[in-house]
C-alpha cells in the first residue's frame, strides 16, 4: 500500500502549489542601480541615493552559525537553540542595525561563514522594524558602506521615498518654530551635521553668558524632542550657536 509523500512535518505534498523563487538564477552580483548609489565617490556614499536604489533593489541577509565566536561587536539575535541566526550589529550609542550586503562578495569580505540570504530590501526593512532595530547597514566591511537612518528605513519598510532631514522642508520650518519658541533664539537654520544627520545652527542675542547659553541649548533640545516631525523625521541632531547680527 502507498502512503502519501510528505514533508518532514508530516503535511502531504499532493495538493500544494509551489511558488517560483523570485531569486531563482541569482547570480550574486549587486543591483546596478545599488551599485552606482554606493560609489566610490569622493564624498562615500550619497544615503539618499542608496534608499531609493534600494526600494527596488535585492540584498543579501547574512545567517550565522550561532556559535558565540563572533566577538563583542556583534550580538546574535534568534532562538538560543538554534543552528542559524541573524546577526545584529550595535552602533556606538548601543542601538542596534540589521546587516545587509549588495552582493555575496561583500558579505563574504565581512564574514565568509555567512550564509547569504536573498531578500527584497524593503522586505528586510519590515522586518528589521518589526525586530525593533534602529538602522542598516549596508555592505559594512566596505569597499563602500552606508547606513540607513531610522526616518529612512522606516520609509524603505514602507515602500516610500525618503529625504534626508536637512533637505526636508517641514523639518527646517519644525526646527525653526521649536528653537525661536525659547529666549534668546533670534534664528534657527539647519544643516548636514559631522556627529550627528542634522546640525542646527542657532543664532542667539548677543551677550548671554554661558549658564544662560547652556541653558538656552536645553531648552532648544527639549522643544526639538517634543516635536513630532522632528522626532519622526531627525534620526539625531547636533547644536551650535552663533552670535546674531547686530
Amino acid at each position: 500500500m502507498s502512503h502519501p509523500v510528505s514533508d518532514s512535518a508530516g503535511i502531504p505534498f499532493a495538493g500544494r502549489t509551489l511558488t517560483p523563487s523570485p531569486f531563482a538564477g541569482d547570480d550574486g552580483a549587486a543591483d546596478a542601480a545599488l551599485a552606482a548609489a554606493l560609489g566610490p565617490g569622493p564624498g562615500g556614499a550619497d544615503v539618499a541615493a542608496v534608499h531609493a536604489a534600494l526600494l527596488e533593489a535585492r540584498v543579501f541577509v547574512p545567517v550565522i552559525a550561532v556559535t558565540g565566536d563572533h566577538g563583542d561587536a556583534d550580538a546574535v539575535s534568534g532562538d538560543a537553540g538554534a543552528d542559524m541566526a541573524l546577526p545584529v550589529l550595535r552602533a556606538p550609542d548601543g542601538r542596534e542595525a540589521l546587516p545587509v550586503f549588495s552582493c555575496t562578495q561583500t558579505l563574504t569580505r565581512w564574514d565568509a561563514r555567512a550564509r547569504p540570504v536573498p531578500a527584497l530590501a524593503r522586505r528586510a526593512a519590515l522586518s528589521a522594524v518589526g525586530e525593533g532595530r534602529q538602522l542598516m547597514v549596508l555592505d559594512v566591511a566596505g569597499p563602500a558602506t552606508a547606513v540607513i537612518p531610522r526616518p529612512a528605513l522606516w520609509k524603505l519598510a514602507k515602500g516610500e521615498a525618503w529625504v534626508p532631514a536637512p533637505r526636508d522642508d517641514e523639518v527646517v520650518a519644525a526646527v525653526a518654530v521649536a528653537a525661536t519658541a525659547v529666549a534668546g533664539v533670534v534664528s534657527a537654520d539647519v544643516a548636514p551635521g559631522q556627529r550627528a544627520e542634522v546640525r542646527v545652527v542657532l543664532a542667539v542675542r548677543p551677550g548671554l553668558d554661558r549658564g544662560a547659553l547652556e541653558r538656552l541649548v536645553r531648552a532648544v533640545s527639549t522643544g526639538l524632542g517634543a516635536d513630532e516631525v522632528v522626532t519622526e523625521r531627525v534620526d539625531s541632531f547636533e547644536i551650535d550657536i552663533i552670535a546674531a547680527p547686530g
